[in-house]
């Protein structure tokens, strides 16, 4: 894997991999700031297994949205202390023990980005099924 930064302006940056472009911000104005950048990461990185897993398992779902938040340390470098996930699915209730084993088995066994972030921070979720609060995770 490899990507190409380059320096706009300010605190720019336009960062790519082969030909798809991300812009950077560190003050988030006209960009995604980097660390968003990683939390969006291991979202995307976990619902590309969670939607591949539940196909696999045959349950059927309309939406997936995950909302990933992270408490920062207060010590410089300034860094991820705990990151919460909270998936909203829109599914058959009926369905929850199955949506959670796939998160879990995302976010333990399979999403390498979880599995680097976990190094440095604790992991949680939440899981919504149509629009309910069900179990958490720690």
């Amino acid at each position: 894997m490899r990507t190409t930064t380059k320096w706009i302006h300010g605190e720019e940056f336009e960062s790519r991999q082969d030909h798809h472009p991300v812009r950077l911000d560190g003050s988030g104005k006209h960009g995604v700031s980097p660390k968003a950048v990683l939390l969006s990461a291991l979202a995307a990185c976990s619902g590309i297994d969670v939607v591949e897993i539940l196909r696999k398992m045959r349950v059927p779902f309309e939406s997936l949205e995950i909302d990933a938040q992270a408490r920062m340390t207060t010590t410089i470098p300034k860094i991820f202390e705990h990151i919460e996930l909270v998936f909203r699915i829109d599914a058959d209730p009926k369905s929850e023990e199955r949506i959670h084993k796939a998160i879990r088995l995302s976010l333990d066994k399979y999403c390498g980005v979880a599995t680097m972030l976990r190094k440095n921070c604790a992991i949680s979720y939440r899981l919504m099924v149509g629009g309910k609060s069900l179990l958490s995770s720690s």
